[in-house]
């Protein structure tokens, strides 16, 4: 019980359901087509989410959110059931195929209240809002998100995924309506004092301000990095147990902790991590790309959603990885995972799905769904595939068994009895050792197994894409691209990081109002953007400068970040709001308060200031990335921001100011930034001096570009700190010698 935010019941037991924990198989509980169609259509069938229109022929009488919803909870004196998830999120659709489709659920739900559907997608900002109470209610949280409230949108029970009915000690949804219905009848004092309690547990409490220089120090990083080094899991790597998930955000900051301190601990325990997630079956072994999170400790046992920001972010990580080891397995598994996003992620025009489902049909027919239907595989049907000489083989490799590989304890709906998850259970060495052959002979073997399974595996009905466009995850990728487009050199990563801003640009952006939209779907753009949309955009568009040397895409982040400012910024607290002020039906403006699958948008902003700070000498920029580190000091020196501590680590340092003199293109400026690119050099800009009109617009910021030029007709590198620079060089040996710092 959680007498503080959760009323209790008439009958205790009902307080909160399960966040983010396997439930008990599905029922399957389907209502029947009527010649050949739905009985049921309810007023999602006009919304533009896919998640919303997979509800949209439910028996419940759903209402998206907004006034009609309202003003019915409070013409006719009823509760609120929020429901939110998103399309690829399986327990949603587990939820929905158990109680959101029963007729007998749903007369329950239509006669004692007024039921809303959120996409977290769509509406991150009013997800933020009942995440953080369920959080603070259950100490949980995750989808789907299950909140009844007051008609004025005040929280007094969160929960998770319910079973229909009782079962296993798991109180049942049935049972859970009956319950607040019963007390909104007979106890309503109780359901009003606790959503009072529940407003009250949202509202910003007052902290006492830091001062610059407390905050500005070396200790919320040496902390932040202190307590995760705790956490570490040493034998299989990543910083949780079970269950797992990659958590870019604390990679990303380790690695700069690498990079400030030289602490070998620090590089191991991240390039550990990223080899067991490579190894293991979070990672598609044949198609690439990453799934959303293991239940197991030793990243083999998924949920087998793919969702757009994580490759995004991986794929950045495994980047760096390859920038400070060179290790040829760390660059493939980066390419693996962008070749992935851009064969199944990305639209004719260029821009960038949100997510594919974790499940999908079982049969051609489409009749029943299953878990990871799509990736595992039987040991039958691998040898059906690849005959009996190569099906030893890769079955050794990718740990096939004859009786599936999955643990019962880990399958809780038994869609995976039986069957394979792919992952790396023996090394290549021990591999070629086992079957006689040698190791490059055994490579090729198994390059050719897995191609013929992947062509295999496509045959299959594929799990449904959710064809959502959003600003905020498509701006991830912009940064994932150019980020690979410097250090793989391949010209097709920054095409389509060009793409995906030119889109973004033509259809979610008023250029005349500056302003965003934040989803793209059915034809059409619409939701205003939220901060995340702006922050993680703007960081795209400086990572796409620096590698593209376009003074576009740094004119138009600098615009955003104007915008952003105006609409976001707390005048008083400091810090950005993840919503605009004045924002309609919100409880309350919320600002993230820690970086979690996705950086909190004030992390990202906070760097974007830094960098934009050194690109245009501006130092209303800095001043204001030293009010964000005040804002959330607190909250840095708890170690939850490891991304924003990444972003103090640029602050505290003194980040490079890179510039090649050269023309663009020529085959002399490319061998420098080849140099630059080559290096894990995380706190510093690049410029290209190209003495033509690109050039004429950074000078205009940084007078002192205006003096550097090639020397003796060559490509020549400067380097700066504070904008003092050291002797230039056109000689590659001594541009590299200089680059490491000697």
């Amino acid at each position: 019980m959680f007498a503080a935010a959760c009323f209790v019941l008439a009958v205790s037991g009902a307080c909160g359901g399960r966040i983010g924990h396997a439930a008990q198989s599905a029922s399957g509980v389907r209502v029947e087509q009527v010649d050949g169609k739905p009985p049921y259509t309810n007023r999602l069938i006009s919304e533009k989410s896919p998640y919303l229109q997979l509800h949209a022929h439910n028996p419940i009488d759903w209402f998206p959110w907004g006034d009609a919803a309202f003003e019915k909870a409070r013409r006719e004196g009823k509760l609120i059931f929020l429901s939110i998830g998103y399309a690829a999120c399986h327990w949603c659709h587990v939820m929905e195929a158990e109680s959101f489709s029963d007729p007998a659920i749903a007369e329950l739900m239509n006669r004692s209240f007024v039921s809303i559907k959120v996409d977290r997608e769509e509406r991150p900002d009013i997800d933020r809002i009942y995440q953080s109470y369920a959080a603070s209610a259950t100490g949980a949280g995750g989808w789907p998100l299950s909140v009844f409230m007051t008609f004025d949108l005040k929280p007094f029970l969160g929960g998770g995924y319910y079973p229909p009915d009782d079962r296993d000690g798991d109180v049942g949804f049935r049972t859970v309506l009956q319950r607040v219905n019963d007390d909104w009848v007979n106890r309503r004092g109780k359901i009003l004092e606790a959503a009072s309690n529940g407003k009250g547990i949202l509202e910003p409490r007052p902290r006492k301000a830091l001062a610059l220089a407390a905050v500005l120090s070396a200790q919320p990083l040496d902390r932040t990095y202190r307590d995760l080094a705790a956490t570490y899991d040493a034998a299989g790597g990543g910083f949780d147990m079970a269950p797992k998930f990659p958590r870019p955000p604390v990679l990303n900051f380790v690695l700069r902790e690498y990079a400030r301190t030289g602490s070998t601990e620090a590089r191991d325990m991240v390039l550990q991590t990223l080899d067991a997630m490579a190894r293991g079956g979070i990672h598609d072994q044949l198609g690439g790309g990453f799934h959303r999170y293991t239940t197991d400790r030793a990243w083999r046992v998924p949920h087998f959603e793919k969702m757009l920001y994580d490759q995004a972010q991986v794929a950045v990580v495994y980047t760096e990885a390859y920038q400070i080891t060179k290790d040829v397995a760390f660059g493939d598994v980066a390419r693996d995972v962008v070749e992935y996003v851009l064969r199944d992620m990305r639209s004719s025009e260029g821009a960038f799905y949100s997510a594919e489902d974790a499940d999908s049909a079982i049969d051609a027919g489409g009749s029943r769904q299953g878990e990871g239907a799509f990736y595992v595989w039987t040991a039958e049907g691998v040898r059906s595939v690849l005959g009996d000489a190569l099906a030893p083989v890769f079955a050794f490799h990718y740990g096939v068994q004859p009786t599936g590989n999955v643990p019962p304890k880990l399958d809780s709906e038994g869609a995976l009895a039986g069957k394979n998850v792919l992952f790396v259970a023996h090394a290549l060495t021990e591999t070629a050792a086992r079957f006689g052959r040698s190791e490059s002979e055994t490579r090729g073997l198994l390059d050719a197994a897995r191609q013929k399974l992947f062509d295999a595996r496509g045959k299959r009905p594929r799990p449904p894409r959710d064809d959502t466009v959003l600003v905020a995850w498509n701006g991830l990728m912009v940064s994932a691209l150019a980020r690979a487009a410097q250090v793989f050199n391949e010209s097709r990563y920054l095409d389509a990081a060009k793409a995906s801003a030119g889109f973004i640009e033509a259809r979610m952006y008023d250029a005349k109002a500056n302003t965003l939209k934040r989803r793209y779907g059915r034809g059409g753009a619409d939701i205003d953007a939220v901060l995340e949309d702006y922050a993680f955009l703007i960081q795209g568009l400086l990572d796409l400068y620096e590698t593209s040397f376009e003074p576009k895409w740094l004119t138009w982040a600098l615009r955003l970040q104007a915008r952003q400012d105006a609409l976001f910024w707390d005048a008083k607290g400091g810090g950005y709001f993840s919503t605009a002020a004045g924002a309609s039906h919100l409880l309350v403006q919320m600002k993230d308060e820690a970086d979690g699958s996705e950086p909190a948008a004030n992390s990202i902003a906070a760097l974007n200031l830094l960098r934009l700070s050194q690109v245009t000498d501006r130092r209303e920029f800095r001043s204001r990335a030293d009010a964000v580190f005040i804002a959330f000091g607190a909250w840095l020196n708890r170690s939850t921001l490891p991304q924003m501590a990444g972003a103090l680590n640029f602050r505290l340092s003194k980040p490079r100011q890179i510039v090649v003199a050269g023309e663009p293109g020529a085959s002399d400026t490319r061998a420098l930034l080849r140099l630059v690119h080559d290096r894990f050099i995380p706190n510093k800009i690049v410029l290209l001096a190209d003495e033509g009109p690109a050039e004429k617009q950074i000078v205009e910021w940084l007078p002192f570009v205006g003096n550097m030029s090639r020397r003796d007709g060559r490509a020549t590198l400067y380097i700066c700190e504070n904008y003092v620079c050291r002797l230039p060089t056109s000689d590659p040996q001594t541009a590299a010698r200089l680059l490491d710092g000697n």
